[in-house]
């Protein structure tokens, strides 16, 4: 499907442009995508951008405009005007934007045509005056009118969005699709050390153009009673400041200029990193036309406490993920009350944070977002009703985690699989010893596994015949391969027989994971599992990610198991001046001059993403676990470090499981961070 968008993009300042950087690359990797730019750049990156005069609406199955309310925006505007095709409505406000493109440009017979159409003869009247200069324009008036008759379709990100649509007319196709996120971490102490703060000050930011609507005055009015009960605390304010928002008199009239700081318009990179810094956002708004946040999803995505106002788009988000402040005349004494439960219960603020994270994880991902753009543009080319999910409020929910950071060793487990994995281990001492201790881990990777059908194929590498058996009998897959390091194109038959008296046969196919093409077709396969593979190999783990992309279907998937470098007993054993790994050492052959292969290199989750996304795939779950013994509460103290310093405890198990679902060819074969030198 050939799609065309007109967006503006980076270094524009507009937010929709920092949302079209974000989105694009991955609805490229889905659709045949170009995009049309005001200024007529030709390359940036995977995109292919080229000028809006060279649009032929004939070359496209569907348009796609993403509009925004500012000058940015006027040159796809009229095209969206003249070529029906699908709006992205940010906001539902698109006064300025109509402005910039009539008023700006002394076009004051467009401007009173496009007010008539919109408002009637009294809003005409009304922009006659603007005209001859007696009044201002009346911003209330939307102008949206002629791109609501002009599209084939709209995007919004809000129920919300998509009831005031409705409510003005709108009767063709609408897709609620959320506001994207990036799932990101930042240097948390460095900004912090660049402000003089220590790692246990209380700071609080608000982010984003800061005009007076986001409700700044009624911040720094809590904030000024805040700082009474604790001193310590302090207020970063991120973004271009509002000529109708004096912000430095105001400061200086609370008398808070040793609590405050405005630091202006800063890169992306330094704007995420503020927000990295802070341990609470603010993010507040009155009055709505509709718009969602980036700057808010993002804070949410990386963990932190939220204070959103209680209107618009902002009250569908969960009552657990965030703190929601009326706009009423409770808003400044709640806003205070609410900042100081955070400050002062900082392990509120960080589940409440741990919540909108996961809310953005489960909804919000920008692959997630661009996977239902690409499956409603593709229903509006084909003419086909597409109605995407959309996650609807919730009531609160309790914490599903244990009080304690570190779970008490779990009983013996339950699972009927574990009985059956066990029936399979054999009478070796050795081989039942190992079974157990591993028993937990081997559970979870049948458990994360995607059922099978009897017309699928999957592959396991590194077969040990302890979960081979359970892929056929228990996940239903009709043919099981499996594969071990070997000579290449020797196969070996083998058997595993329960302790029931079941027989298993599986051809075992021999070659070097890291070196050797693997001996299957393309698209051989719906399901490949690598467990405890990956961190034996020593020299090229991109040319294993490479092959199985080559021999699985598209859309197949990935399962990725192997050990958590950055896991709570890896960070204990480094700050006690022992190594990290967990299986660092060097093996002591046996008589016959053999040995196991050791553990080359053991791999951090941020690795395992960069090798799944790099390789084609993208990430469909990234969690840690028990591994091999449960977690040791002598690891404590390191919680409580990571908890002094303000650093997240996600992904700290002790094992790594992934999974992928093919999405397209390889991107980087060698890709930075995993490989250096000239191939990098």
């Amino acid at each position: 499907m050939r799609v065309a968008c007109f967006s503006p993009l980076p270094p524009s300042k507009s937010g929709i442009a920092d949302y079209a950087a974000a989105l694009l690359p991955r609805l490229a990797e889905r659709v045949e995508l170009d995009v049309f730019l005001e200024d007529g750049r030709r390359a940036e990156g995977h995109l292919r951008l080229r000028d809006h005069r060279d649009y032929r609406s004939g070359d496209f199955d569907v348009t796609l405009y993403q509009v925004g309310n500012n000058p940015d925006h006027v040159y796809l505007y009229r095209a969206a005007r003249q070529h029906s095709g699908v709006a992205v409505l940010h906001e539902f406000n698109l006064h300025h934007l109509v402005a910039a493109a009539t008023i700006t440009r002394q076009d004051w017979d467009g401007y009173l045509q496009e007010v008539e159409h919109n408002g009637g003869e009294t809003a005409l009247a009304h922009a006659r005056r603007v005209r001859a200069l007696e009044v201002g324009p009346d911003y209330d008036l939307p102008l949206n009118r002629r791109l609501l008759d002009s599209s084939r379709a709209l995007i919004v990100h809000s129920r919300f969005m998509e009831s005031q649509v409705r409510e003005a007319g709108f009767s063709r196709p609408i897709a609620v699709i959320p506001h994207g996120a990036e799932i990101a971490e930042a240097p948390r102490h460095e900004r912090r050390r660049q402000l003089g703060l220590d790692e246990t000050t209380p700071l609080i930011g608000v982010f984003g153009f800061l005009k007076p609507y986001k409700r700044i005055t009624q911040t720094l009015r809590a904030f000024h009673r805040l700082v009474r009960n604790e001193p310590r605390v302090r207020m970063i304010l991120v973004g271009e400041e509002h000529p109708e928002l004096p912000l430095r008199p105001l400061i200086a009239s609370l008398g808070l200029e040793a609590h405050v700081r405005v630091l202006g318009y800063v890169t992306l990179t330094d704007f995420q990193e503020y927000i990295g810094a802070c341990d609470i956002c603010v993010n507040l708004r009155y009055p709505t036309v509709g718009e969602s946040s980036g700057t808010l999803l993002r804070a949410m995505g990386m963990g932190r406490a939220v204070l959103v106002s209680n209107v618009g788009s902002f009250s569908e988000l969960p009552d657990d993920a965030c703190l929601k402040v009326p706009v009423d005349d409770r808003e400044t004494d709640l806003l205070h009350e609410y900042l100081n439960l955070l400050v002062h219960r900082p392990e509120v603020a960080r589940a409440l944070g741990d919540r909108a994270r996961r809310y953005v994880v489960e909804n919000c991902t920008w692959n997630q977002v661009a996977e239902q753009y690409a499956n409603f543009l593709q229903a509006i080319a084909e003419g086909r009703d597409y109605h995407p999910p959309f996650p609807e409020p919730r009531p609160p929910t309790p914490d599903p985690r244990p009080p304690s950071p570190i779970p008490h060793p779990p009983a013996p487990i339950p699972h009927p699989w574990a009985e059956y994995i066990l029936s399979y281990a054999g009478d070796s001492r050795q081989r039942l010893d190992y079974t157990r201790t591993h028993l937990t881990r081997l559970v979870r990777t049948l458990e994360i596994t995607p059922r099978g059908t009897a017309g699928d194929r999957i592959l396991e590498m590194g077969a040990y015949m302890l979960v081979t058996p359970a892929l056929k009998h228990l996940l239903g897959y009709g043919e099981v391969r499996g594969s071990y390091l070997g000579p290449a194109g020797g196969v070996d038959h083998r058997e595993a027989r329960s302790s029931g008296g079941d027989v298993f046969c599986c051809e075992i196919d021999l070659f070097d994971a890291e070196k050797d093409r693997f001996p299957y077709p393309d698209g051989r396969f719906a399901t490949v599992l690598c467990c405890e593979l990956i961190e034996h190999l020593y020299h090229d783990p991109m040319h294993l990610m490479s092959e199985i992309n080559r021999v699985l279907q598209p859309g197949g998937t990935l399962v990725v198991t192997t050990p958590n470098i950055c896991s709570l007993r890896a960070i204990d054993a480094i700050l006690q001046r022992y190594h990290p790994g967990f299986f660092h050492q060097y093996i002591r052959p046996a008589e016959d001059g053999a040995g196991e292969p050791r553990h080359n290199r053991e791999y951090a989750p941020r690795d395992i993403q960069t090798l799944f996304e790099q390789a084609g795939f993208e990430v469909a779950r990234l969690e840690t676990g028990p591994f091999r013994a449960a977690p040791s509460a002598s690891q404590e103290w390191v919680v409580h470090l990571l908890d002094r310093y303000g650093l997240s405890q996600e992904l700290r198990g002790e094992g790594i499981y992934a999974v992928g679902r093919r999405v397209g060819p390889v991107k980087n074969r060698y890709p930075a961070g995993l490989y250096a030198g000239d191939a990098a």
